[in-house]
């Protein structure tokens, strides 16, 4: 009578068994022949150049290296380690992909003097190098809907202690059972009957994988049946290497707010800043114990129970022959090791980013951004953007009451190149909120002088530095009726002044008396050729200000200054590559073919002399004058904004200083913005600007501009376009004897 409950029950048992195990094992094939994760996109700032010559500080280096997570080393022969003796600098670089292919690993040596970096050899061999990249530093990740923090290595990539000695501690069968392990769940609640606790698992790897892709927390039968069926099936389908490479890359190790860290790749960099290639002993054993327990074994939560784990983990990888005696004492003795600033990299410059995604977004949606592994390479430059936000920082704290209200932008450029090296869009450096880099359009004040002087400048045969300009009263009709009088900040009028002295002095009459002979829609015209997608105010008071723009606007006028007259897109990428390291895009520039490259060779020079005699003179009182900086300072009415664009020879910065609620600053270009400007570049490495001769000539003119006699008083040597310097020339007999007979 038993036979037939029994046979029935088995026939049963077989008819739900044959199709569901037929389910599960297409499930399997499903997950693992494609087997894929979101991966998240990685955003890099620009590798560091180092080269004999090139402008670098102690300060600034020190923290490109803090950006790259270094740490210091006494001997640095561990990539991602660096030695500072007095001025000489060893680094272990790591190796890494860029661009342009594989660089390796690899020990560098230098000294710094001089704000220069000196000769560059090869640490190990003393070879001189030409040059050297020290491997980006990671900024950001750009994460898909899952939220994992994930980078996907091969098993080659994985170091062969931290593969036996996950093997040792959680799955020593693993090479010989098929899924699941008898044996080592009787020892396992062997153990922890005896511990009293639970100090053992009984799971092997491929029962954990299998926790970590298809199921559930629950601890019901049924989960622990589909467990043990989907463990036999993906032993029964996929090699022991498959399998292993899949649990590296998919254990769940960590959280960091709303992101899950999972593989050891990842939990590498989370936890100690580096490469999983460069952990020893000690931190593989922290990293492997902390499978049983993410939560439970976190080092900077729980430091003591993670040391007590991390060192009976050293236990088993010596008692199973991992380690000897002796490196098993070492790494006994070691501290736990994590970085204190390690973490997972995301959106750290917002307002950069926010420039990044909207370059990107040309070329890739935002599906593949968050979930294609790509790795994105950017201009940052970690070292300028750290001291643009202390600069602002500083220089807004040095307000005192006059600084409280007021919110700032910033942007520094390559000066040659137009990359985008930092960009901050609000005092407050890590809000993600509204972006006034890019998006606070505010009327540019005198910032706009330069062009007007540009467009005049652009006619050689009609106007020089030294044409006189009339600086007199201005009254013009409105279309409505009312009328236009604009005045000078001093609210003089200065009469004839060179065009020079109406630009170093930032006359508003003489600039709007020169932009009405040259002409209004000239000058929009040229301004509209920029392509800035604003509205240019059309009407006279454009040529002192009256248009807004946002700070890249102007960035991206000044550019062209900077860059010798040549027309150039700014960009903050570089390149993309995929998740293999395979280049997907480069992001090159072409620039303009600079039509007007004498006249604004002309009007930098005039800004030189802003920065001398004029407006922008604190510079040189703050001990820059021997960048030989071009700049201007810009004020829009009742001094709601304050403005300064300056450029050296290798570096552009642009600084906005203004209220969301548009009111008053009583700031003016040069005591809001041009402090921030001149905190930032106090600090930052960068070159003086030599302005090319090219295309000019220097000639001695008098204070009417005809040509003079070096003697003759007032006298001075200015550019001209090469053969167009003034004819006329005026004598002064009086000053030339005095100087033949040495009077005074």
């Amino acid at each position: 009578m038993l036979r037939i409950p029994f046979w029935i029950g088995l026939g049963l048992a077989i008819g739900f068994l044959v199709p569901y195990t037929w389910y599960l094992d297409r499930e399997v094939r499903s997950r693992f022949d494609d087997l894929s994760w979101e991966y998240p996109s990685r955003v890099y700032a620009r590798p560091l150049q180092l080269a004999a010559g090139l402008p670098m500080s102690a300060d600034a280096l020190q923290l490109e290296l803090d950006a790259a997570r270094y740490v210091d080393d006494a001997v640095a022969r561990v990539p991602g380690t660096f030695h500072r003796d007095g001025a000489r600098w060893t680094i272990s670089r790591r190796g890494f992909i860029y661009l342009d292919g594989r660089e390796r690993e690899r020990r560098i040596a230098f000294t710094l003097a001089g704000g220069r970096v000196g000769e560059l050899v090869d640490a190990d061999s003393g070879a001189a190098l030409p040059g050297a990249r020290l491997e980006p530093a990671r900024i950001a990740t750009l994460y898909g809907t899952q939220q994992e923090d994930r980078r996907v290595v091969q098993l080659g990539e994985i170091p062969p202690l931290l593969l036996g000695g996950l093997q040792a501690v959680e799955d020593r069968d693993f090479k010989s059972h098929r899924g699941i392990d008898l044996g080592a769940i009787a020892r396992a609640a062997w153990a922890n009957l005896v511990a009293g606790r639970v100090v053992q698992g009984g799971s092997t790897l491929t029962q954990q994988l299998v926790k970590n892709l298809f199921l559930d927390r629950s601890q019901t039968l049924m989960r622990k049946l589909n467990e043990a069926l989907l463990s036999l099936l993906i032993e029964a389908r996929y090699d022991k290497r498959r399998i292993l490479e899949a649990y590296v890359n998919e254990i769940f190790l960590g959280q960091q707010g709303g992101q899950a860290v999972h593989g050891f790749a990842a939990a590498s960099e989370f936890y100690f800043g580096r490469d999983v290639r460069t952990l020893g002993a000690a931190d593989i054993a922290l990293l492997v114990g902390m499978v049983q327990g993410p939560s439970l074994y976190d080092p900077r939560r729980n430091p003591e129970r993670t040391l007590a784990r991390r060192n009976l983990v050293l236990g088993m990888f010596r008692d199973t022959g991992l380690l000897d005696d002796a490196s098993h004492a070492a790494a006994i003795r070691q501290p736990i090791g994590t970085a204190t600033k390690a973490t997972l990299p995301r959106d750290r410059y917002p307002a950069f980013l926010d420039l990044v995604r909207r370059q990107l977004k040309q070329d890739y949606p935002d599906a593949e951004l968050n979930s294609a592994g790509l790795a994105i390479h950017t201009t940052l430059a970690p070292s300028a953007q750290a001291l643009a936000e202390s600069a602002i920082d500083k220089a807004l704290t040095g307000l005192g009451q006059r600084g409280d209200a007021v919110e700032a932008a910033v942007v520094v450029t390559g000066a040659q190149d137009g990359e985008v090296q930092a960009m901050i869009g609000s005092r407050d450096v890590d809000e993600p909120g509204f972006n006034r880099a890019l998006d606070a359009l505010r009327p540019i004040g005198s910032l706009v002088k330069p062009f007007v002087n540009l467009v005049a400048l652009a006619q050689p045969q009609r106007y020089s530095l030294a044409t006189q300009v009339d600086d007199s009263t201005i009254d013009m009709a409105q279309p409505n009726g009312t009328r236009w009088q604009p005045q000078n900040d001093d609210r003089q009028t200065h009469g004839q002044v060179l065009l020079i002295d109406a630009l170093v002095r930032s006359f508003n009459l003489a600039t709007v008396h020169l932009g009405l002979r040259v002409g209004v829609d000239r000058v929009r015209g040229f301004l509209q050729s920029f392509g800035l997608g604003r509205e240019i105010n059309p009407n006279p008071s454009l040529l002192l200000g009256a248009v807004e723009l946002s700070p890249f606007d102007v960035t991206r006028l000044y550019q062209y200054l900077a860059a010798d007259g040549h027309a150039i897109p700014l960009r903050a990428l570089r390149g993309v590559l995929d998740a293999q390291g395979r280049p997907l895009t480069r992001y090159a520039v072409k620039p303009g073919g600079g039509d007007y490259t004498t006249a604004a060779r002309l009007v930098t020079y005039a800004m030189q002399q802003v920065a001398v005699s004029g407006t922008a003179r604190s510079i040189g009182e703050a001990g820059l004058g021997n960048l030989r900086a071009a700049g201007k300072t810009g004020t829009s009415d009742t001094q709601r904004d304050s403005w300064f664009a300056g450029f050296t020879g290798s570096t552009l910065a642009v600084a906005w200083v203004g209220r969301d609620d548009n009111k008053p600053t009583r700031l003016m270009g040069s005591t809001g913005a041009l402090r921030i400007w001149i905190e930032l570049m106090k600090r930052l490495p960068t070159l003086p600007l030599n302005v090319p001769q090219d295309g000019m000539e220097r000639v001695w003119v008098s204070t009417e501009g005809k040509r003079s006699d070096p003697a003759c008083s007032g006298a001075r040597e200015l550019p001209f376009a090469t053969g167009y310097a003034p004819a006329e020339e005026e004598h002064c007999p009086i000053d030339q004897l005095k100087q033949f007979f040495g009077g005074g």
